[in-house]
């Protein structure tokens, strides 16, 4: 019911009688559904709070995922996925056929058993020595092959369906030698089938023009020899046990015949870039590298040295050339007659020496000039 304070306001209230109470209780329930609307409200909102606060005090800040049991053994031998070894070391990735040999080191892990888990060398004879088993044969197989042979062993007479993981660290059985105008030369070795140009980028690739380039020709040595294998345009067959393979051609025509397969114990040797020398009365005298051109003439190794000097006899040159057997041989050039076109253009050998010497007249001449215009000019000084 709606009370007011003081006499004048009770009046005014009484004013219009029942009417004006009935519509006071009219409007009565319409206020208490707010109400309870409202604190039935806060009292949910302030329920989920309380529970929610409470579930994050009793939740741990992480749950361990649960194992799953597997009854299967574990048969992937790759990095990572041995059970109970999830550091795997880490190593070259191999082809799943590659086989064992004398050198490798490989991981064996038995899950739940530490005191058989342990890293081996295969030894020169083939074998690896295991706890319990003793020696057993590793070289010829598979990782997987032994893994099956050792999970048969130890299953004999010590565990019961033992999980045995192989993991191969170290290869070591195939070595190739790379050697010659390459980034990096050294023995590398093969973790499955690699071709030429795979192992050449093993080796970081051809060598710089500043360091040592490549030249146009890659060899391979292969000791056991080359019996089935037909030659192509581009490879040229040196003996039995060496062919000589042109690298334009292996790079640019993508010629799989050339890009031949690489076995164990072979010598891959990339041939240095030739080079050429230009010395004496030129502009820029040195060592010329020819890396894309298989020879040079006389008129283009002017050019790469930029012209003569002033004092150059060009009718006086000539190019020294050492043999194989050591000596030398001099070879006169007249320069002036091939410039006119009435001689010929001498093609330059490897490692040759085109020197054009200075004229004797033409030198004199240019220092008597210099020390005229020295002389000149010290008198204009000293005359001002």
């Amino acid at each position: 019911m709606y009370f007011h304070k003081g006499a004048p306001n009770c009046k005014a209230a009484t004013r219009g009688g029942a009417g004006y109470i009935g519509a006071e209780m009219k409007g009565f329930p319409e206020h208490l559904s707010l109400s309870l609307i409202i604190c039935l409200s806060c009292f949910f909102l302030l329920t989920s709070a309380q529970s929610r606060a409470q579930d994050a005090q009793n939740k741990p800040a992480y749950e361990a995922p649960q194992a799953i049991p597997n009854s299967t053994p574990n048969t992937d031998t790759t990095a990572g996925n041995a059970p109970g070894n999830l550091a795997q070391p880490s190593g070259p990735l191999a082809d799943p056929n590659y086989v064992l040999g004398p050198e490798d080191v490989i991981n064996i892990d038995v899950f739940n058993v530490p005191e058989l888990s342990k890293n081996v060398r295969v030894a020169n004879d083939g074998m690896i020595s295991l706890p319990l088993i003793g020696r057993v044969q590793a070289a010829g197989l598979t990782a997987e092959e032994l893994r099956k042979e050792l999970a048969d062993k130890w299953g004999e007479n010590y565990l019961q369906d033992p999980q045995v993981t192989v993991f191969i660290n170290e290869f070591k059985a195939k070595p190739v030698s790379v050697i010659g105008a390459v980034e990096k030369p050294g023995l590398y070795s093969l973790t499955g089938q690699r071709n030429l140009i795979e192992v050449l980028s093993m080796a970081g690739g051809f060598g710089k023009k500043s360091t040592s380039p490549a030249g146009r020709t890659v060899v391979i040595t292969r000791k056991s020899g080359f019996k089935d294998l037909q030659p192509v345009d581009g490879m040229h067959v040196r003996g039995p046990d060496q062919i000589e393979v042109d690298l334009n051609r292996l790079l640019y025509t993508r010629d799989e015949a050339l890009n031949i397969e690489i076995k164990p114990l072979d010598i891959i040797s990339v041939s240095k870039a030739d080079v050429v020398y230009v010395s004496g009365a030129v502009k820029r005298p040195g060592g010329f590298v020819l890396e894309d051109r298989p020879s040079i003439t006389v008129l283009q190794a002017i050019t790469m040295a930029e012209g003569f000097t002033g004092s150059a006899a060009k009718g006086g040159a000539r190019i020294l050339r050492t043999n194989q057997d050591g000596s030398r041989t001099e070879i006169p050039v007249n320069l002036i007659k091939i410039q006119k076109g009435k001689a010929e253009d001498i093609t330059l050998a490897a490692n040759d020496n085109l020197y054009v010497p200075e004229s004797k007249g033409k030198f004199v001449g240019q220092q008597a000039t210099q020390t005229g215009m020295s002389a000149l000019t010290g008198w204009l000084i000293w005359v001002h």
